[in-house]
């Protein structure tokens, strides 16, 4: 089963919703601002996406740049930052099976079709 982690606000994740709704696959929609990630999932999904916590980071955000930005964290603590502020989480994701890409741009998310 494919699952998009989405953000409805985010420009990018609505082109790749649009994209995976055009390819007429099933898919779920995670709206992971509403239904945040739990550490345990946090870590599955980084191993599907084969990346270090700080690469999901969007380290733009203000809450990074306030409050993580200039800090030396370890793994955990960053995973633990994506669970409690959702909003750092690069978006958006594609899951399919054991795999995961972050879609950026939309059109990558073919390559895990």
């Amino acid at each position: 089963m494919i699952t998009i982690y989405h953000n409805p606000m985010c420009s990018k994740s609505r082109e790749c919703l649009q994209l995976l709704e055009l390819e007429q696959l099933p898919f779920t929609t995670v709206k992971y601002l509403n239904e945040p990630l739990s550490k345990k999932e946090m870590k599955e999904l980084l191993k599907k996406l084969g990346i270090k916590p700080i690469e999901l980071v969007r380290q733009k955000e203000a809450v990074w740049t306030s409050g993580y930005k200039d800090k030396k964290l370890t793994d955990t603590q960053i995973v633990e930052a994506l669970v409690q502020h959702p909003i750092l989480i690069e978006r958006p994701i594609v899951v399919n099976g054991d795999k995961a890409i972050i879609a950026r741009p939309a059109d990558k998310v073919h390559d895990i079709l």
